[in-house]
């Protein structure tokens, strides 16, 4: 098992599949601050609020269908181990024409969603009317960003990371171009900058369906007009994942959600100091589903080629680098908290709530680490299901711990929260790696998968 890090061909290969994926992951944020600065520059704060709201209703529910990055990659990444070409063909028209189903119907509902999630804000009349402006316009890009997620997990599973990197990076360019272009020099307000957003995403899209066809041809696949009628009759398959990873999805919402909402009925600063901390967890999310995904492609890879061996040593290699990151991280946090924090915010009163629960934070590295991997190893292997129940049980232990803690402990407040997260993450990889050693030891983990 060990002999394994002795292979340096093995840890290039783990690098060349996590680090684009980790500098893809760093390009969001950076999209996040210029659409801020440029809003924020308007003449009224409605503008920025309107867009705040609008970005998030569109980011959640963009999020939500992650499962056809995530599907897609397990399944090309076996297709691509077992070097089946037409399993290859398959996975991708079945990707993209489910994610062109769920565009149709995403366009279709689109008014009424935008309408019962604005019910429910308590926002400003003003901040409402450029939410739905903005989400209006935003989602018409649907088809063209669920679409960049078949194209991203295909070409991952396919061992390449550098083309999802280079789409994502594309993407954000052009949105951030445009996004300057249409608000600061023509005047376009809220409207230039969902435009910027359907544009980018389209030009991404272009790119992606060139990169998809030059491996296409390198591969010789069979023609994707013959597949087609082919591949759609075998979707059942996709579906059952797709639905697993969905509901294991809502799951990881739902307990986010849970704590944003909690956090805000204790005060005013506590829910700005969990706002600050959140930083610290996106922090560790970029740097470890960056080897989440390259835990995908490998072991898929190797599960397709039924290869134990090659399984054992992409495990060791991906783990050992995601403990050495994570040390790392534990180690900033620890020596640098406070710093990070002072640099988020400069609010006395914020900082000082953001100190209290920051050793929560300093726990989080090391403990979620084995929940990201076993992630990784799970959709690899396109084992849905498994991970849809873990995660129920690791949301049930989320609550569980919260009320337990609350009820104890009126005073213990924000503290519940935080100790019911840490215990979410470190529940997920329990539950994961339980099942998983379970797997190992009766030789079941290295068969055929199942959704």
């Amino acid at each position: 098992m060990f002999s394994a890090l002795q292979q340096k061909s093995l840890h290039v290969r783990v690098f060349s599949l996590a680090f684009p994926m980790v500098l893809s992951n760093i390009t969001v944020p950076l999209l996040g601050l210029v659409d801020a600065a440029v809003i924020g520059h308007l003449d009224h704060a409605w503008y920025l609020g309107g867009v705040a709201i609008g970005s998030t209703m569109i980011a959640v529910t963009f999020w939500l269908l992650g499962f056809l990055r995530m599907a897609t990659t397990g399944l090309t990444a076996q297709a691509w181990g077992g070097n089946d070409k037409t399993g290859l063909a398959n996975v991708f028209l079945q990707g993209l024409t489910l994610a062109w189903l769920l565009a149709a119907v995403i366009l279709a509902l689109h008014p009424f969603i935008a309408d019962a999630v604005l019910s429910y804000s308590d926002a400003s009349a003003e901040v409402k009317r450029y939410a739905d402006e903005y989400f209006s316009i935003r989602i018409w890009s649907a088809p063209a960003a669920l679409t960049n997620l078949v194209i991203m997990g295909w070409l991952l599973g396919a061992q390449n990371a550098k083309k999802p990197m280079m789409l994502i990076i594309l993407v954000n360019l052009v949105n951030i171009v445009l996004d300057l272009l249409f608000v600061v020099g023509f005047g376009w307000k809220v409207q230039g900058a969902a435009a910027a957003s359907v544009i980018a995403d389209y030009s991404g899209m272009a790119l992606g369906l060139y990169f998809v066809a030059r491996v296409w041809v390198e591969s010789s696949l069979p023609s994707p007009l013959a597949q087609w009628k082919k591949a759609s009759a075998g979707m059942s398959r996709l579906a059952k994942l797709n639905r697993d990873i969905f509901l294991r999805s809502l799951c990881l919402q739902l307990a986010f959600t849970f704590m944003t909402f909690q956090g805000a009925t204790l005060g005013d600063d506590v829910v700005a100091a969990n706002a600050v901390l959140m930083n610290f967890l996106m922090l560790v999310s970029f740097a470890m589903d960056g080897f989440a995904y390259a835990m995908e492609a490998m072991v898929g890879k190797a599960i397709g080629a039924k290869n134990r061996q090659e399984l054992l040593e992409s495990l060791t290699a991906t783990s050992f680098w995601s403990l050495v990151i994570s040390l790392l991280i534990t180690l900033a946090f620890l020596l640098g908290g406070r710093s990070i924090v002072g640099v988020i915010s400069d609010i006395p009163a914020v900082r000082e709530q953001a100190y209290l629960y920051l050793p929560w934070l300093i726990a989080m590295p090391l403990v979620s680490m084995w929940c990201f991997l076993l992630d990784g190893v799970f959709i690899g292997a396109t084992r849905g299901r498994e991970m849809r129940n873990t995660m129920f049980i690791s949301m049930a232990g989320f609550f569980a711990i919260w009320w337990l803690l609350s009820s104890a402990n009126q005073d213990i407040g924000n503290h519940a929260l935080w100790a019911a997260m840490l215990g979410f993450m470190a529940l997920r990889g329990i539950t994961l790696g339980v099942l998983f050693a379970y797997q190992w030891r009766r030789g079941k983990f290295l068969l055929s998968s199942h959704p």
